[in-house]
């Protein structure tokens, strides 16, 4: 009893001094990165023209470029992590790789869960259709009554079903939408507005790029796992540097003929 007695007030006197110890604290993602010299970047390899295998077989891309020199301004050297869409962010919070660059769109829900820097790319939602096709059809409301392609299990999918009236056909890829788009089977596809001039050049058929759709503003960020507050700021003084000093700009036109990193006026 005395024992127990004379440890409860040694314990007591510890508290009063503060001699507690310390609590342990989760170390910031930058000193695993700055500590290893690398920065795992998980992404899909298979989407082009952001992150795809060129005829030698290495990832080349807008996304992969953008990952290499938010790395080099850190210090770092990027290292791929190639992985399925399906499975990427839990990838990324299970610890296989730091960050994603692979035009993730920055949703409540994923904001929810995970950290994002600022936005490196501003897209919105465009009308796909037939060249010699006159019609504008700036909203989806507009579209109602016409059949529109969309690619199953697609954001853009969602997005037309969520408009009564639209006559929704989906497309188990992107290739079969555009053939029925440009033989007449379909009035209209959805897709991204960064994409679409890729789309169109390689498919080689009689296509256009319609109006961008009202509401529809995406902005894409780079996510990383919660908790890391030191981390957070270095990656985002890298972008901010890319974005002054003009390399996001020159990386965006030379891979998507567009300046993507400014937000859209619409």
């Amino acid at each position: 009893m005395k024992l127990l007695q004379s440890l409860l007030q040694g314990a007591l006197l510890a508290t009063v001094l503060g001699f507690t110890a310390p609590a342990v604290q989760a170390e910031d993602l930058l000193d695993t990165v700055k500590a290893s010299g690398v920065l795992k970047v998980g992404m899909e390899g298979t989407y082009p023209p952001f992150g795809y295998r060129n005829s030698q077989g290495q990832l080349d891309g807008f996304d992969v470029a953008v990952a290499r020199a938010v790395a080099d301004k850190m210090g770092l050297k990027a290292q791929f992590v190639t992985t399925e869409w399906s499975g990427i962010i839990a990838g990324l919070q299970a610890g296989k790789f730091d960050i994603i660059v692979n035009q993730v769109s920055m949703t409540p829900a994923r904001r929810q869960a995970l950290d994002f820097t600022q936005p490196y790319v501003y897209s919105a939602v465009q009308v796909l259709q037939r060249s010699d096709d006159k019609r504008e059809f700036g909203s989806l409301e507009a579209l109602k009554g016409k059949s529109v392609g969309v690619t199953l299990g697609s954001n853009y999918a969602e997005l037309a079903k969520s408009v009564s009236g639209i006559q929704v056909q989906t497309y188990p890829g992107t290739s079969e939408n555009l053939r029925d788009l440009a033989a007449g089977r379909i009035d209209a596809a959805l897709n991204d507005r960064l994409m679409l001039p890729y789309l169109i050049k390689n498919a080689n058929l009689p296509l256009r790029t319609g109006a961008l759709l009202a509401g529809t503003k995406l902005e894409m960020g780079i996510p990383y796992r919660k908790g890391n507050p030191r981390f957070a700021k270095a990656i985002d003084d890298a972008l901010n540097t890319l974005q002054q000093d003009g390399t996001l700009r020159k990386l965006s036109i030379q891979w998507l003929g567009t300046d993507a990193s400014q937000p859209l006026a619409q």
